[in-house]
């Protein structure tokens, strides 16, 4: 390994895209080699990272020989094979986008990878990198006393359009509560530091894409739902999810409540898509609310605009990168594993099962 790592690409599509601009502003790295199927996005790969050799298959990219590490960032339903291709032909240190699966039967792959595979893989899961939530994960035991609830509210604005609209469709997203809400299932885990026993869930498609059709099928996509988790420590997390919410003043919203008080942290949604009528987007904040006579302590937690302008995810994909790369480096372990990602895989399809069946899903 050189003094400037060499990162391998399989997908370049928007999130990949965002790798890379955040990558570009750390010291010491680079894109050395993209793997990207469709030409468009391939086009703009190469355009924002004109020195990185493009590849026609995932085998190709795997016989760069200068490569120090692998991000994947294909579409969900890829990821297991391509983890699969890449244990038995070279595994390098690897960052894969969340989530990590999607279909159940794949839970024993998984596995069978996190014993086996000799270098570190990290699981992208960026929310845990946002400052204000980085900062709520901070200070949450001391304010609270010990949490026993935990909410998370995202409203938002709708699923993007994807290449191929291959995110139109649960059978290639896993469902809506594994693509999008296994974010907020690692947070859970995380700040609770506990693990899920019980999950009841009511969701589904009551707005988007219905009125769309591919090859002349209606997306199944859900747009809506609340979700509720029980933990073995005997905490709760609830989950709240609308993405029919343009314009909502804060996109994620999270409190802590224990004994002691109550903290929360409010994040605004990325800034390329707020209403400019409404003015400037917010600050994200963070706010402290004691059980005692005191008022709440409210603190801005800003973020530096040009991690802002890199990416839709308040500037937590630089961070992610900075922390991986120590770990390639041999510096750290990961601190999001192979197997939290599979767990926060496993919340979401224990969430999407509630939903459809009416039922508590026991894990």
């Amino acid at each position: 390994m050189g003094d400037v790592l060499n990162y391998g690409m399989i997908g370049c599509g928007m999130m990949g895209q965002e790798h890379i601009r955040n990558i570009a502003l750390l010291p010491r790295a680079r894109v050395a080699a993209i793997y990207e199927p469709d030409r468009l996005m391939a086009e703009k790969a190469k355009a924002m990272a004109p020195n990185a050799k493009m590849m026609g298959s995932v085998a190709d990219l795997l016989a760069e020989p200068s490569l120090d590490c692998l991000l994947i960032v294909s579409p969900n339903h890829a990821h297991v094979a391509q983890l699969e291709e890449i244990a038995a032909q070279r595994p390098l240190p690897m960052l894969v986008e969340k989530p990590l699966y999607t279909d159940p039967a794949d839970k024993a792959r998984i596995a069978a990878l996190a014993a086996s595979y000799p270098a570190p893989i990290w699981v992208a899961m960026e929310y845990r990198y946002m400052p204000p939530v980085a900062k709520l994960i901070e200070e949450a035991e001391a304010a609270t006393g010990g949490i026993r609830m935990l909410t998370i509210r995202e409203h938002r604005f709708p699923f993007l359009p994807k290449v191929g609209d291959w995110n139109r469709f649960n059978r290639n997203t896993g469902g809506t509560l594994v693509e999008k809400c296994c974010h907020f299932f690692d947070l859970m885990r995380l700040i609770l530091k506990a693990e899920p026993v019980r999950v009841m869930a009511s969701a589904g498609q009551e707005v988007n894409h219905l009125d769309e059709t591919y090859a002349g099928e209606v997306p199944d996509i859900w747009d809506t739902a609340y979700v509720i988790v029980d933990f073995d420590s005997g905490a709760r997390g609830m989950l709240e999810l609308c993405m029919y919410a343009e314009g909502a003043r804060f996109q994620e919203e999270i409190a802590a409540v224990g004994p002691k008080g109550k903290i929360e942290c409010l994040v605004p949604g990325p800034g390329r898509f707020w209403p400019t009528h409404l003015g400037a987007p917010p600050v994200p904040q963070v706010i402290v609310s004691p059980r005692s006579p005191k008022g709440p302590l409210a603190v801005e937690i800003p973020v530096d605009p040009t991690l802002l302008d890199a990416g839709d995810h308040n500037g937590s994909t630089f961070y992610q990168h900075a922390l991986f790369q120590r770990a390639v480096r041999g510096e750290i372990v990961p601190e999001v594993t192979l197997m939290d990602g599979a767990r926060a895989a496993e919340m979401g399809m224990a969430a999407q099962e509630a939903a459809r069946r009416r039922a508590v899903v026991a894990l």
